[in-house]
Formats: structure tokens, sequence, C-alpha cells
């Protein structure tokens, strides 16, 4: 007898073990593990989407890994195999390309802005209504611009210089970034008197709408229409979806209109 009760005991001990861990179990559900979004994004967007990124992991948990850049370099990083799972560019050009090219998710292209172009100085008394007459001012040295062939903001600077006539008389005063992070660096540096930046970037926080500028006005250059795409790496991830949706709500439209963009 007591050889047979000797042997129930453990039995006995497991199966309350195994119920004790089944009510914990019950009564505290595992912690879900934070996941991974990795997002490309046109560096005219960083700071925006940085708060954007800053409520969607506080709503979800998730994590958001954020890569900054010209549009172009960023597409030719993506090509080469940069392992993003989504891609906010400055224009509609590339991603459109990663669709047909095969490197994005067909049907997931939307605009999440429209951009605005401005005519930026840090000083108060730099600019005086006429964009035109500052940048022929003799108290200008340097006008920095993105690199038009890289940067979507450099592109339409390039056509504002040429509808205002000015392209040519003034190419030995521009200096030109490689994207328009870079290009606001000079002005904000003032290592250039007069910048062609995103006014997102001059309502940011770094500057609050400090200075003086001139809001180009908009049919001086085409539409700054940007839009993000799904990428392959990405088509797996649910984050990114969840993501690329929270940055369409309501919540992320509010911060993208206070930065100065428009919406379609």
């Amino acid at each position: 007898m007591r050889k047979n009760r000797c042997f129930r005991k453990p039995v006995l001990l497991a199966k309350i073990h195994g119920f004790l861990c089944l009510l914990f179990l019950t009564m505290c559900p595992a912690t879900s593990v934070a996941e991974e979004v990795r997002v490309a994004v046109a560096a005219n967007f960083l700071a925006t989407l940085n708060e954007i990124v800053t409520t969607f992991e506080q709503d979800t948990g998730h994590v958001v890994t954020v890569s900054s850049g010209s549009s172009g370099r960023l597409y030719a990083q993506i090509k080469n195999g940069a392992p993003f799972d989504v891609f906010f560019s400055a224009d509609v050009m590339r991603p459109r390309l990663m669709e047909e090219e095969g490197l994005a998710v067909q049907g997931s292209r939307f605009t999440y802005a429209v951009g605005r172009l401005t005519l930026w100085s840090p000083g108060p008394t730099m600019i005086e209504g006429n964009g035109k007459a500052m940048l022929l001012s003799d108290e200008v040295e340097h006008v920095a611009i993105a690199n038009p062939k890289t940067a979507p903001y450099g592109a339409a600077a390039k056509e504002v210089l040429q509808a205002l006539g000015l392209w040519e008389p003034i190419q030995d005063r521009l200096v030109r970034g490689e994207n328009i992070g870079q290009t606001f660096h000079f002005v904000f540096s003032k290592n250039a008197q007069l910048g062609f930046v995103a006014l997102s970037q001059v309502l940011g926080h770094k500057v609050n709408g400090a200075g003086r500028r001139w809001d180009v006005p908009a049919h001086l250059h085409a539409p700054l229409r940007q839009q993000a795409v799904l990428l392959h790496n990405g088509q797996d991830n649910e984050v990114a979806y969840a993501f690329l949706d929270y940055v369409k709500g309501a919540t992320s439209l509010n911060v993208i209109e206070r930065f100065g963009y428009g919406l379609e």
C-alpha cells in the first residue's frame, strides 16, 4: 500500500502543477512581442513621420525603424536589396516604377501628402515679399537647392527658377544638397543666405516658423504629390500593413496638415 501511495503522489503533484499553470495562463495572457516595420522616407517628410511614428508605437507597441534620404538615393538602395518594408517617396514616379519593376505590391501605392516649397532664410529681414528680387540681391551669395536629379523638391526648385528666368543668371550662387534635409541644413547653419526647402521643415519643431519666407506659388512648379508604397519585402509583415493604415487615419492626417502639407 505504501508503495502504491508513493507512486500516486508524484502523479497527483504533476496534475496539480499542470492545473495551476493552466490557470495562470488563463488569468495572465502572454505578453505580445513587439514587431518591427522598416521604413524608408524622403528627407522632407522625416520630422512629420517621426511624430506619426511616436504615436503609432505608443498605440500599438510595435517598433518602427526609419531611414531617410533623397527619394532617388532610397530608390537605388531598394533596387540594390536594402531590406525596407515601406517606402515614402517625395514623388509619384519612383513608387510607380517600383510597381512596374516588381519591387512593390501592386495596388498598395497611395498619395499621403502634397508638398509645398518655400524660399526661406533664418534671418528676420532677408526676404521682403518679392522672392525674385531677393534671389538677385547683392546680399545673397549662396542659394541652396536640393539636387534636381535625385530630389523632387530640387526638381521643383529648378522649375521655379526657370519660370522666373533665373536658372542661368544665378548658377554661380547655387549650392546643391544631396537631399532636402542637407539643403535645409545649409540654410539653417547660415552657409547659404536663402534656400528652397520644404515648408514642413520651416514649420517643424526645429524652426517653428522663425525667420522669413516666400511660399512659392503652386503654379510655378509641378505638384509635389508624395506617394507611399508597400515593398515586396514587407508583403508578409502585418505591422507594415498596420502602419500604412495608421498613416491614412485621422490622427496622422492632422499631423500631416499641421506640418504644412496638403492632402488629396
